[in-house]
């Protein structure tokens, strides 16, 4: 049986997943302070330290369990050709997901596999291509909307997404990249599925229905 389609995303206060301005920005230096400052409470995790080869130690508790259960539960993810240059940069040799990775691009380029499990295929046929080869790729387990926003809102707008979860980050931003810019509300009801407060967010699960 196929899994469920999720995103899992952090948001400041005020609606915000990312700055405004683009990492090759001259102010790269600004984006990169206000996203350390809105991703801040997985920085500590053991297991965001684990895995990214960070170190040994690091907090325990109900943070750390969601962030290994967001991994443990994805099978493969998709993203946006954006996300995909902007991590192409920033990501260490041994990419952060040791699942297939399907980027949806209009460039052909044959598969990038990396240390670690992760290869990234190119998919030039749309959203819906993607997300087959994606769902073939993870079996029985989820599929994950890695990003960026525009083609996390792509895929809710198309209907294709089950579930999400939002950890809502004390921070407020004042402008930048909104998740929900554009959504179809005509079309998109949420069910609550939990609500998860820690000391450092506040994690949101929904499930999507057609309205």
């Amino acid at each position: 049986m196929a899994g469920k389609v999720f995103f899992s995303v952090t948001m400041s206060l005020d609606g915000f997943i990312a700055p405004e301005e683009r990492m090759d920005d001259p102010d790269a230096q600004r984006w990169m302070a206000q996203w350390m400052e809105l991703q801040q409470w997985i920085f500590p995790q053991r297991f965001f330290r684990e895995n990214l080869k960070l170190g040994e130690g690091g907090e325990e508790g109900r943070d750390n369990d969601i962030a290994r259960e967001t991994f443990e539960r994805t099978g493969a993810s998709v993203m946006g050709k954006r996300m995909f240059d902007l991590g192409e940069q920033a990501w260490p040799e041994e990419a952060p997901f040791h699942t297939p990775v399907f980027v949806v691009t209009h460039e052909k380029r044959d598969p990038w596999e990396r240390p670690g499990g992760t290869t990234f295929h190119f998919v030039n046929d749309g959203i819906e291509t993607a997300l087959d080869q994606t769902r073939e790729a993870a079996r029985d387990r989820d599929v994950r909307i890695a990003g960026g926003g525009a083609t996390i809102l792509e895929y809710v707008n198309a209907g294709l997404v089950d579930e999400f979860s939002i950890a809502l980050s004390p921070v407020l931003f004042g402008s930048g990249i909104r998740l929900f810019e554009g959504v179809d509300a005509g079309r998109v009801a949420l069910e609550p599925v939990r609500a998860e407060p820690t000391q450092r967010v506040t994690h949101l699960t929904y499930a999507v229905r057609e309205r």
